[in-house]
């Protein structure tokens, strides 16, 4: 389901200076929601063409539904892919940042599974700025960390 360049998320591309100027809206795992596809995305077509993305870079099986793809945040999501959702509420904290525990080997999974996945992403792209429009989503996570603990 290969598509030339940039197309995959046509309406993310298009919104992307729009995005640039946006409030982050950190994760427990410090992604950044408020540029995240699934996030922002808001009409049938937006959802259906991340749900189409998210499948060709293999972070799902098959191109999902509207409402398996649409996302309001962690506390929308029922689940963590990397457990993170049930250890901060064990821990009583907003974030990973903001637990006495931080660093731990969670946290160390999480990165390492994270950095796999960017490789992989790359590779699946056309193009790099098909890459790049989601790297401030799920890449920039200790930075994220450090600034919210500066918050």
């Amino acid at each position: 389901m290969k598509r030339k360049g940039g197309e995959a998320v046509k309406w993310y591309i298009d919104k992307l200076k729009e995005l640039e100027k946006t409030e982050p809206v950190y994760s427990v795992c410090g992604d950044d929601c408020a540029v995240c596809p699934r996030y922002v995305a808001e009409t049938e077509e937006e959802h259906r063409e991340t749900a189409e993305f998210w499948y060709k870079v293999g972070w799902r099986d098959r191109i999902v539904s509207t409402e398996e793809i649409s996302c309001s945040g962690c506390g929308s999501n029922a689940s963590c892919a990397f457990g993170l959702l049930p250890c901060t509420r064990e821990h009583g904290v907003a974030a990973c940042a903001e637990c006495d525990s931080f660093k731990c080997d969670r946290i160390q999974g999480m990165l390492e599974n994270s950095a796999k996945s960017q490789e992989i992403c790359r590779a699946a792209c056309d193009t790099e700025e098909e890459f790049m429009m989601i790297y401030r989503s799920f890449w920039e996570k200790e930075k994220n960390f450090k600034k919210m603990l500066l918050e």
